[in-house]
């Protein structure tokens, strides 16, 4: 890769103007393998220079010319898949079978291309027009544990509502981005419209945050770093758009088939190695059934293959960094400490793996959600399974957490379930497992966020709404 030391500013490649290096690290190795050049707020300058330029300009295109662009993206990026996988099992540890369904379709590009496709930008409402523009220079800052889709949840929308844009991927998992900034010059992006900025939180985000020239954040990371985000942001009154940390339930009804209910439970919950802000990590089981689950949770997991990421056996690779593994190996000795049952796992890497930021998969029971694990965000594949009397107290339970992105409901009677889903405070419940739905809105309730990505809901966080009162006045 020859970009590893450049960003990518107003339609070309370009050296940073406050160069610093940062060491780019495989997880499954430990071994640092490529560095990139970080940037700091001179950068952010030049390409926020370069997207306000272009901005009057693009946000005068026509939507279907936006269209247009959008499926030249999406037929460059077909072309680069493969090259996608490849830096996702180096760079984040994904294992190559989840790498591989990842990049099997950019789903949320082709979701956007549908959205623009039927979307109206203005209504007559009796004698006043409303219309909705494009908010201005979008400011995105993307995390790594899903890299790619959250470039594409962010960068689609923008260019599909006629922002121009600046980005910082993740400074842990950064060579994704270099190649979708590569697809984006391929695709025929206007320069300007797109600029890429490599750096670390402190420094790029920061900067991006409080710039006067960006005129809304979307940032997807933790609690901790939106807060900041925000703080920033509110020096120049920007709308901010956040996705950020989950401690998701998973409420198992007495009437479900438990087999099947702990075991795809497990298998979400650990998918990523659990580095997803959405996985169901409380699992709420009745308290008369709380010996079945935990073994059946226990052969689930003692079945998963953790190991080498390039192996299409693998379930499991490792978590990013050694920072990831020390917060998740800290976070398992406390619950130790704090009473919860250790069902299987537990600390230090699994027997066979000598090196790596490997995780051994792990199963609490008999947690309380007083508990430490019951109550922080672990981004480890970690699972806590708590009991409960009642659906009154199920529900009380789901909802005393200071987090709302998801929560999962099983149950064979659908009226029920749908009954509980809505007393649940969250910006997403799943009923029995369901498949992916794209075009619907994802964000959450509480520190969990707030605005919406993905269908029309996503497009709208880049668009102002402006009234234009007397518009169809004789």
């Amino acid at each position: 890769m020859v970009h590893e030391r450049e960003h990518y500013v107003n339609g070309a490649w370009i050296a940073p103007l406050e160069q610093q290096l940062f060491d780019v690290t495989d997880p499954s190795t430990e071994e640092v393998f490529t560095r990139i050049a970080v940037g700091g707020p001179k950068d952010v300058d030049r390409a926020v220079t370069a997207a306000r330029a272009a901005f009057p300009s693009f946000s005068s295109t026509a939507p279907q010319d936006r269209l247009e662009l959008l499926r030249s993206i999406l037929a460059e990026y077909e072309k680069r898949r493969d090259d996608v996988v490849e830096v996702l099992c180096r760079e984040m540890g994904a294992p190559l079978k989840l790498a591989r369904e990842q990049q099997s379709a950019p789903v949320d590009l082709i979701s956007m291309i549908d959205v623009l496709q039927r979307y109206r930008f203005e209504e007559l409402r009796e004698s006043t027009k409303i219309v909705r523009e494009p908010i201005g220079v979008a400011g995105l800052i993307t995390p790594w544990n899903w890299p790619i889709g959250q470039i594409i949840m962010k960068v689609a929308p923008a260019i599909a509502a006629g922002c121009t844009m600046v980005l910082k991927p993740s400074e842990v998992a950064p060579l994704n981005a270099i190649i979708w900034s590569e697809v984006m010059h391929a695709a025929g992006v206007p320069k300007g419209v797109y600029n890429m900025v490599q750096g670390e939180g402190a420094a790029v985000g920061e900067a991006m945050s409080a710039h006067p020239g960006i005129d809304m954040m979307s940032f997807t990371g933790s609690t901790r770093a939106g807060i900041l985000v925000a703080q920033g942001a509110a020096r120049t009154v920007k709308r901010v758009a956040q996705e950020l940390g989950g401690k998701s339930a998973n409420i198992l009804l007495p009437d479900v088939d438990f087999k099947n209910a702990v075991t795809q439970g497990v298998l979400r919950a650990m998918r990523n190695s659990g580095q997803a802000c959405s996985a169901p990590t409380r699992m709420f089981v009745p308290a008369d059934r709380h010996e079945e689950v935990k073994a059946i949770a226990k052969a689930t997991v003692e079945k998963l293959v953790v190991g080498d990421v390039g192996d299409l056996n693998t379930d499991l690779g490792p978590v990013v960094n050694e920072a990831q593994f020390n917060k998740v190996q800290h976070l398992i000795q406390v619950g130790i400490d704090e009473g919860a049952e250790l069902v299987t796992g537990g600390r230090d890497r699994p027997n066979h793996l000598k090196s790596g930021y490997f995780v051994r998969p792990t199963v609490f029971a008999h947690v309380r959600n007083d508990m430490t694990i019951a109550r922080e965000e672990i981004f480890g594949p970690v699972l806590s399974i708590l009991p409960y009397r009642n659906e009154e107290e199920v529900v009380e339970l789901a909802n005393d957490t200071i987090y709302g992105l998801a929560a999962y409901i099983q149950s064979s009677d659908l009226a029920n379930a749908r009954r509980v889903a809505a007393r649940i405070r969250v910006g997403t419940v799943h009923i029995n497992y369901p498949a992916s739905d794209r075009a619907a809105p994802v964000g959450g309730y509480k520190q969990s966020g707030n605005g919406r990505e993905n269908g029309s809901w996503g497009l709208e966080e880049y668009l102002e709404v402006k009234a234009i009162l007397g518009y169809g006045t004789k």
